[in-house]
């Protein structure tokens, strides 16, 4: 057999288990919920070909796909048939344990290379991929990377995406190569058909930014059709046939084919006659033979790119292809029904009880077995890579009396350029046109920009005084990028799963104004969904911006990093606990252990994940210098007794963040009528509230012992004890404090915009001030002497 006979047939196989997946679990699998499974048949028939294509002729183990979500069936069925994933997750697909909706890193058990399905996420990624692969190879240490293409299969609708347009903008920045993007041009979306023409204006775009577009618009039998008398005929009248005519007629079939064609082209001598020559079924293959449906063509276009430009493949095809669904406008989400799948089963030839069977209907199993063992993708098995950790130097920092958590991230990074050694070499920094104002400007001027080609800096050329000293160089460590925060998440994205994609451990470090974390909260969920492995530094952070006004003040930001599972987020006050921290991150960033919890704080570290960095602006008084263990510890698990409680302790401060030196003066304040008061010094929340959700989740469980750090550090408090809480961000951050051991709590915080003035005038108008602190104490006292006259 012919290499394309056989693709042929593996497409068909795949079209098969697919779909035998969805209506299995649609229609065979005893229902539980009273809610529809769902799946994508016809969104997976419209890939299949190219799918096939693409994995068994065209990707080398070195490439890296991002499959288009709705396409997960027939990733998945491919798998399936490789000995890559087991029947009883195909049979759960969509269940729990089964195979994912969408192709999952973290979830799925076979080769999953992108997580997929954030609509346009995945297809970006790859661009972020192919740039961090590129960065990686131009360094001495990742020279011996092979270099793959970086493919994304691309829903048509995906294209409505803004984030897909920053990608390309970006790319084509950072001479993006190696990239190649394969729409699926089905023209069928959930809420409609794609609008006449609209392709030729996004042409002009992938064509401004660099790329070459290969419309694949006919398959081997149309080609073959169009040499015949009349052919041309046929094509102008293909070419001419709006999108949802088209469709219509798919569905309806090869009868109603013949009569529009013969109505619009008939009496015309050669073409009628090319009509007449085909029965029904030969008609309506021809005119679904579109090039993206036919699986030689796709083999034969791939095999024609010989260069490494960005290449976008525009591959028209019929959406439910090859099923009787093929072509209607309801066929998103829609199935095909019990007597339309008995009868398709029937005409795939597939008997009843051989459903499951990797080679069924196959006439020559032998011959397909030995040809799937040649595929040059699947030749090494699994492409899972790994990467020795990296040491992690002791990180100090000599503050000065008055010192930024900002500032003193800088001059950490500095140090670290200064120093050298393996991790600091293997920091890749990035930052959306704030690397200046997140002080990352130390660290660029020692280590340079990164560009596949040097470009000098002008201003140092005509020896004009500047503070930055920035250069672009194939041994830079920063990747600049333009003011788009989906594109920094995508990036930190890629380069966090440097050492699994590529076998080449990265530390990525992003930097970002703490609002605008929002807006690429997506691409954030995104990263850390595929246990990409990245810092984020949101700074400068809360109303402590003060003469910035709302729009750059950020207020729900310490929620963002509670919520978000892989992220381990802090906020630490002194230079001290953000030394002690970064040093702990680079450690906790490289971890890949199990998921058993530590004891002490019932967090499961020995995973790992991404850090996140709330930091600040506002200078503050350093503490003399610490290394107590408790200190240190209690940075990183989440806080510590700044000022330890006495025994007869009736108030407590916690506070987390800028506002340390109001909570201390408050402290000091209240201390003049009140004794034993504690001040707790929490560094993340984050950490505090997982621990103690995990450990009452053990202690239900039947572990009695099981206890948290939150509640260690409270248990010597008196019940009479009242808790308050101040944080520059949103109060439910710290409020739940008071559930820990059933303490009074008042919480202090920022639930409003802000707007401009100082920092004084915008504490106290939001009342996370000293003043205000003191004032909710003195409420407290109020408070129990009004309780005592009306009891008596």
């Amino acid at each position: 057999m012919t290499s394309s006979s056989h693709l042929k047939t593996i497409e068909q196989r795949l079209l098969w288990l697919s779909h035998w997946m969805i209506h299995h679990a649609n229609h065979i699998r005893p229902k539980v919920d009273a809610i529809k499974i769902g799946g994508h048949q016809a969104s997976s028939a419209s890939m299949v070909s190219i799918m096939t294509a693409l994995y068994f002729s065209a990707l080398r183990p070195q490439d890296r796909v991002a499959v288009k979500p709705h396409a997960s069936p027939v990733f998945h069925a491919m798998q399936y048939m490789m000995g890559n994933q087991t029947r009883e997750k195909m049979e759960n697909f969509r269940g729990l344990g089964g195979v994912q909706s969408y192709p999952s890193r973290t979830k799925d058990i076979d080769d999953v290379d992108f997580s997929t399905g954030s609509v346009g996420l995945g297809v970006a990624v790859t661009a972020f991929a192919s740039i961090v692969q590129d960065f990686i190879a131009s360094k001495q240490w990742g020279s011996d990377v092979e270099q793959g293409r970086m493919v994304a299969l691309v829903g048509d609708a995906e294209l409505d995406e803004g984030n897909v347009y920053e990608a390309l903008q970006e790319g084509w920045k950072n001479g993006l190569r190696n990239c190649w993007w394969i729409i699926d041009y089905n023209r069928q979306s959930l809420d409609g058909i794609v609008r006449e023409g609209l392709f030729t204006r996004i042409e002009k775009i992938f064509d401004a930014f660099g790329w070459d577009v290969v419309r694949v618009k006919y398959g081997a039998l149309q080609h073959a059709a169009f040499e015949e008398p009349g052919g041309e005929k046929l094509r102008d009248w293909i070419d001419q046939c709006p999108n949802q005519e088209y469709s219509a007629l798919t569905f309806m079939g090869g009868a109603v084919w013949r009569k529009r064609l013969m109505d619009d082209l008939g009496d015309q001598g050669d073409v009628s006659r090319l009509i007449e020559r085909r029965s029904d079924a030969e008609l309506s293959a021809l005119m679904e033979n579109l090039g993206g449906n036919c699986v030689s063509t796709m083999a034969d276009v791939f095999a024609a790119i010989d260069h490494d430009r960005p290449t976008c493949f525009l591959a028209y095809t019929i959406k439910g292809w090859g099923t009787p669904i093929a072509g209607h406008k309801d066929n998103h989400g829609g199935l095909m029904n019990t007597k339309q799948f008995a009868e398709w089963q029937a005409h795939m030839g597939i008997k009843e009880g051989e459903e499951w069977e990797h080679f069924a209907n196959v006439p020559d199993a032998a011959a397909l077995k030995a040809f799937l063992r040649d595929v040059p993708f699947f030749a090494r098995g699994k492409r899972r890579y790994h990467d020795a950790d990296l040491a992690v130097p002791q990180i100090e920092i000599d503050s000065a009396r008055e010192v930024s958590t900002q500032t003193a991230f800088g001059k950490i990074l500095d140090d670290l350029a200064k120093g050298g050694g393996e991790l600091a070499d293997r920091i890749m920094t990035t930052s959306p046109d704030v690397t200046g104002t997140t002080n990352l400007g130390p660290w660029v001027n020692r280590r340079k920009l990164f560009a596949r080609e040097a470009m000098a800096d002008a201003f140092i050329e005509h020896r004009i005084p500047s503070t930055a000293k920035w250069e672009f160089t194939p041994k830079g460590q920063h990747i600049e990028l333009g003011i788009a925060e989906m594109n920094l998440f995508l990036l930190l994205g890629a380069a966090g799963l440097s050492h699994s994609l590529f076998g080449k451990r990265l530390i990525p470090i992003g930097t970002v104004y703490d609002p605008f974390v929002s807006r690429g909260l997506d691409a954030l969920n995104y990263a850390c969904y595929q246990d990409a492995r990245f810092m984020i530094v949101g700074t400068p952070s809360g109303v402590t911006l003060a003469p910035e006004g709302g729009a750059h003040q950020s207020i729900g930001t310490p929620l963002i990093g509670m919520s978000q599972d892989g992220l381990a987020a802090f906020e630490p006050a002194f230079a001290d606990e953000l030394a002690v921290i970064m040093q702990w991150a680079f450690d906790y960033m490289q971890r890949d252990g199990e998921g058993d919890p530590d004891e002490r704080t019932w967090l499961r570290d020995e995973t790992g994940g991404s850090v996140y960095l709330r930091l600040s602006t506002k200078p503050l008084e350093q503490p003399v210098k610490r290394a107590d263990d408790d200190f240190r510890q209690g940075a990183i698990d989440g806080a510590y007794w700044l000022r330890k409680p006495g025994p007869n302790c009736s108030v407590v401060i916690a506070y987390q963040g800028a506002v340390a030196d109001e909570a201390i003066a408050a402290a000091g304040m209240i201390g003049e009528f009140r004794r034993d008061i504690g001040v707790l010094a929490v560094t993340s929340a984050d950490r505090l509230n997982a621990g103690w959700t995990a450990a009452q989740r053990e202690r239900a469980r039947g572990n009695s012992s099981a206890k948290s750090h939150i509640e260690t550090l409270l248990d010597p408090l008196p019940n009479h004890c009242s808790i308050v809480t101040v944080i520059d961000g949103h109060p439910a951050t710290l409020s739940w404090l008071g559930a820990v051991a059933g303490h009074r709590t008042i919480p202090h915080g920022v639930e409003h915009f802000g707007q401009t003035g100082t920092i004084g005038d915008l504490y106290r108008h939001f009342r996370i001030d000293r003043h205000a602190l003191v004032a909710s104490v003195s409420a407290l006292t109020a408070g129990k002497r009004t309780l005592q006259v009306v009891s008596s």
